[in-house]
């Protein structure tokens, strides 16, 4: 089934460089951007779909890759959800490890907001 853009948990941006994310705010879409379950639990009509919408409608679904039937492109991005998940921990160990070091310089947390980038 594809995404069901009229439920109350999907959503859609687009960002300035034309780039759109489509995804399940539950996560529980795992062919996003092309297809939500069929049998979805968690679905619920939007309460806005008696507006009228305006030029700034999010854009057509995207075609379907080669794949989505014999499981290869799910396996594919949860794959990737698990690198991703491997390296968070560390990833957060270094950020927390970087504002303990300008904690411990003094720097005000003004300062820290509005610091320049390293180069």
């Amino acid at each position: 089934m594809p995404m069901r853009q009229e439920c109350r948990n999907f959503e859609s941006r687009t960002y300035p460089n034309g780039e759109t994310v489509r995804k399940c705010n539950l996560d529980l879409a795992p062919e996003a951007p092309w297809r939500c379950p069929a049998d979805c639990g968690k679905f619920e009509p939007r309460m806005d779909a008696g507006w009228t919408y305006g030029s700034m409608v999010s854009p057509k679904t995207p075609q379907e890759p080669p794949g989505l039937d014999d499981g290869t492109a799910a396996a594919l991005l949860d794959e990737a959800e698990d690198f991703l998940n491997s390296v968070g921990p560390q990833v957060m160990a270094e950020v927390q490890a970087e504002r303990a070091h300008e904690l411990a310089q003094g720097r005000p947390a003004w300062k820290r907001l509005f610091r320049r980038p390293k180069r």
